[in-house]
């Protein structure tokens, strides 16, 4: 250790220990965040800690030795401390963002619902105008995908009660259109609404870790699975119930389905923080605690603006590209299924109660499988394998949906088939957005790297909402190669982005980031070396 020498004489011990309670914020805070205040110690509390100190060595020999920043990371704050603030993260705002994206896809996928339920009879859609209908919201969602860098520059409680309110207000009103037209207005209108929520796992990414940051998109992204399940059960009783009331069952759908995320949105602007920061349900300690936790991930001399180098740096990386058409290549699985499914579980043979009731289950099972996965991805910090193996169980669901009307195979096969279909591709797109946001240095970055994944992935769906045409019923063979195809070439630009991201490490030709490591004495001086920026593979 090095230092300067300590008096013998000297009644006093000067130790570097952080103050928990001082009103400055994070006192003065060096590139990974630390903060110390100069703090007397007796001599004889000194030397009760050297003995101490000795006891515990015997007591915990066995033990590992902790890393550099692990006993930075406890001079700093406690785990118990980081976890408390972990937990009100995750109970208070993941929680709320994933009702909110439920409310969200289920807005935008109950359209199917509501064509079984007399939509096409009443305004006379035939397959093409229906087909448009579909279109014109993925139309508007990808022109207006760039919305995803206004989470760097517009208040998050501004923002998210502006879109929330925004598809709200519009989904309800389907329930009085009255023409093909009209139609036509609202979902255009719904698809830039919910084009700005887009952001929400870059938005996550403020507060939660790299490593922690895939079990949290998982949550989310869980939403859209279970407000499939959800909207298949609802659309079941509000049928049932629409056929006692003077108005359509679909209207009814779309009033009842519509109208409560414009009630949420006034709880956004009070829940919703625009940062740690602003987290009114953290104490003040808390706040400072998850500033801190992020301090190797997050440049603290960073302003929360667009860096124009970093944008452009980040529009000419291959790895943006290779994650994007990854996600184009799974949304075509992912818009189709969710809208579809109804009508193909009708074409099977059942009645249009039936059907929606046998539409939930493979969601709500695809709910469970998600948030395990993510969780599986996060502590075992790796992103491609399960991408790999959901893709091709995807792939392989969508194989036998093929092969089962090919061959005549029961109504009951091809159901079956519905389950590794629709589990492989919600897990598949919750890795992929994780692994985008992980990959990219820095928040500059991470919102060009988000906005290109969703621009360039976007486009899926304009495929995927084709692939199920009324002349291809009842078995809708063309759709289902078409989408196991599409997943398994998910699954080989996954090995592609493996091998290039691994040889960037391997190379270190990695960009650098906020990864630094640290050497510090006792009392002296600090050492502070930059590692290159580790991408995840």
């Amino acid at each position: 250790m090095h230092g300067p020498e300590l008096s013998s004489e000297s009644s006093a011990t000067t130790r570097l220990t952080p103050d928990s309670d001082s009103d400055e914020s994070d006192l003065e805070i060096g590139e990974l965040g630390e903060s110390f205040k100069l703090q007397k110690r007796e001599k004889s509390e000194v030397d009760g800690a050297v003995d101490d100190t000795d006891d515990e060595r015997y007591h915990d020999a066995p033990r590992r030795r902790a890393s550099v920043s692990t006993v930075q990371s406890y001079q700093l704050y406690t785990p118990d401390e980081e976890r408390a603030v972990v937990r009100k993260f995750d109970k208070r705002l993941v929680l709320f963002v994933a009702l909110l994206y439920m409310l969200s896809f289920l807005d935008r996928s109950n359209i199917g619902n509501a064509k079984i339920a007399g939509l096409e009879r009443d305004l006379d859609l035939d397959s093409n105008k229906f087909d448009w209908v579909l279109t014109a919201f993925y139309i508007a969602y990808i022109l207006f995908e760039w919305m995803s860098v206004l989470w760097e520059i517009v208040p998050a409680h501004i923002y998210v009660t502006a879109i929330v309110l925004s598809w709200g207000i519009v989904a309800s009103l389907q329930s009085i259109t009255t023409s093909f037209a009209s139609l036509l207005v609202l979902r255009t209108l719904l698809g830039i609404g919910e084009a700005g929520f887009t952001g929400i796992p870059f938005y996550l990414s403020f507060f939660f870790k790299r490593e922690e940051l895939a079990f949290r998109t998982g949550c989310f992204i869980s939403a859209a699975p279970l407000a499939t399940s959800f909207a298949s059960t609802l659309a079941y009783f509000i049928i049932k119930l629409g056929e006692h009331l003077p108005i359509a069952s679909w209207r009814l759908l779309f009033l009842v389905e519509g109208f409560p995320s414009v009630l949420v949105a006034v709880w956004c602007w009070y829940i919703i923080p625009d940062s740690p920061d602003t987290a009114t349900y953290l104490t003040k300690r808390e706040k400072k605690v998850a500033r801190l936790r992020l301090r190797k991930q997050k440049d603290p001399k960073a302003s929360h603006k667009l860096n124009l180098k970093e944008v452009l740096a980040t529009l000419s990386d291959p790895k943006s590209y290779l994650t994007a058409f990854m996600f184009f290549f799974t949304n075509m699985a992912f818009s189709s299924m969710p809208i579809f499914l109804p009508t193909i579980i009708h074409e099977m043979g059942h009645t249009v109660l039936i059907s929606q009731a046998l539409s939930a289950p493979p969601y709500l099972l695809s709910f469970i499988i998600v948030i395990f996965t993510a969780y599986l991805s996060d502590k075992m910090q790796n992103r491609s394998y399960f991408v790999i193996f959901h893709a091709l169980l995807s792939a392989s669901g969508y194989a036998f949906l093929a092969l089962a009307g090919r061959f005549g195979l029961g109504i009951w096969w091809r159901y079956v088939g519905i389950y590794p279909a629709a589990i492989g591709f919600f897990s598949v797109i919750t890795i992929i957005i994780t692994w985008t946001i992980n990959n990219q240095e820095s928040e500059s970055k991470q919102g060009t790297g988000f906005a290109m994944l969703q621009l360039i992935g976007q486009c899926g769906p304009l495929v995927g909402t084709r692939l199920y045409p009324e002349s291809d019923a009842p078995l809708y063979v063309t759709g289902m190669v078409a989408c196991a195809g599409a997943m398994v070439f998910v699954a080989c630009l996954s090995v592609g982005l493996r091998v290039y991201l691994g040889r960037k490490n391997k190379i270190g030709r990695g960009d650098y980031g906020m990864i630094e490591d640290e050497g510090m004495g006792l009392v002296g001086s600090m050492r502070k070396e930059k590692e290159p920026f580790k991408y995840m593979l």
